[in-house]
């Protein structure tokens, strides 16, 4: 039987909104409802929160949250959960983004599900962009998959390019990805590509060491906090939601 470590890499420096995983939402910290949504998927054996930052460690603690501590000097959430893989042993690391408090739990349980029928060592969730905006938003990975569904290309540029007619739907990375060890380690032995320097997008270290990346289609609402602006649209959704319990 596959097992599942559920790892929200969290740290507290961000170009654009530092301090992003303890901003408050709805008097709680951010990560604290990504923590809440990923312990409702039924395939996780155990989830927590990898963290370089004393301060992101004092929240886990005080809201009963597991964490671990890791290097400061990581400089993606992948090479920080290899360095989990290195301490805790699982079939799968589950990378579940701290920037996603809306993430779903049946989105993470379709990854997993993919990965343990597939036993593939990759294994990311996409979903439908439905919105114009949404489409040239550089924060938003666009991914093509080919026939069997996996990966061939993702940027942060509007890709396909729609020459032959429009009937096609544009594709995003959500943040739910399943890495077996070997896929870990594989990332971590191999350099940077020109490529992924430029779109900074550590995914594309697997394409370029030619490991197959299975994307699974989720239906998915999450929104994905990476402004101050962002956070005021996930507040207002969460506050609708707890004035209609």
């Amino acid at each position: 039987m596959k097992t599942f470590l559920g790892i929200i890499p969290s740290r507290y420096q961000s170009s654009r909104f530092p301090g992003k995983p303890l901003a408050d939402l709805c008097g709680k910290p951010m990560i604290w409802w990504v923590y809440q949504q990923a312990l409702k998927a039924s395939s996780l054996d155990d989830l927590i929160v990898a963290t370089d930052d004393q301060r992101i460690a004092e929240a886990c603690k005080k809201y009963g949250m597991k964490y671990i501590m890791t290097s400061p000097d990581h400089d993606s959430p992948t090479s920080r959960m290899y360095e989990v893989a290195t301490k805790m042993r699982y079939d799968y690391y589950v990378f579940i983004g701290g920037d996603e408090p809306l993430i779903e739990p049946d989105a993470i349980d379709a990854v997993t599900e993919e990965a343990k029928r597939t036993g593939m060592d990759c294994v990311n969730a996409m979903t439908i962009i439905k919105s114009a905006p949404e489409v040239i938003d550089v924060t938003n990975l666009k991914v093509v998959t080919n026939t069997k569904g996996n990966l061939i290309i993702t940027t942060r540029s509007p890709l396909p390019y729609p020459k032959g007619g429009l009937d096609f739907d544009y594709m995003k990375f959500v943040g739910i990805a399943a890495y077996s060890s070997k896929a870990l380690t594989l990332y971590n032995e191999a350099p940077k590509s020109k490529l992924e320097i430029l779109e900074g997008c550590d995914l594309i270290r697997f394409i370029d060491q030619e490991i197959p990346v299975r994307m699974v289609e989720v239906t998915c609402k999450t929104v994905s906090v990476d402004t101050p602006k962002d956070l005021e649209i996930v507040r207002s959704i969460i506050g609708n939601q707890l004035d209609r319990r």
